[in-house]
């Protein structure tokens, strides 16, 4: 699970600003909560201030997956990618299709 996870995480953040997979914002929030819950497991810092309206996002989506496993959350991260891409048609989304199926 670990391999295809960090191969996920790599397409992830390697995605061309202006590319044809364009991940909405609620699939970012999922993305990061699932990849702090996968990497470091329940929330361990306090929730961001305020004004911090990017940091509380990102914070309440990691708290929302608390007790999850690490396996877990690994392995939910990587089927939202491929869900995903599965619904593109360019050649890169296939490219990354067939490495997270190998």
């Amino acid at each position: 699970m670990s391999a295809n996870f960090d191969k996920a995480v790599s397409i992830v953040q390697n995605l061309p600003k202006d590319g044809p997979v364009q991940p909405s914002q609620e699939d970012k929030l999922y993305f990061y909560g699932h990849y702090k819950q996968g990497t470091v497991g329940d929330v361990n810092t306090t929730r961001p201030g305020v004004f911090d309206f990017v940091g509380k996002a990102k914070w309440d989506a990691w708290k929302a997956l608390e007790g999850k496993s690490q396996d877990d959350a690994k392995a939910a991260y990587v089927a939202r990618l491929i869900e995903i891409l599965k619904g593109q048609s360019d050649d890169d989304s296939k490219k990354y299709l067939a490495e997270l199926q190998a």
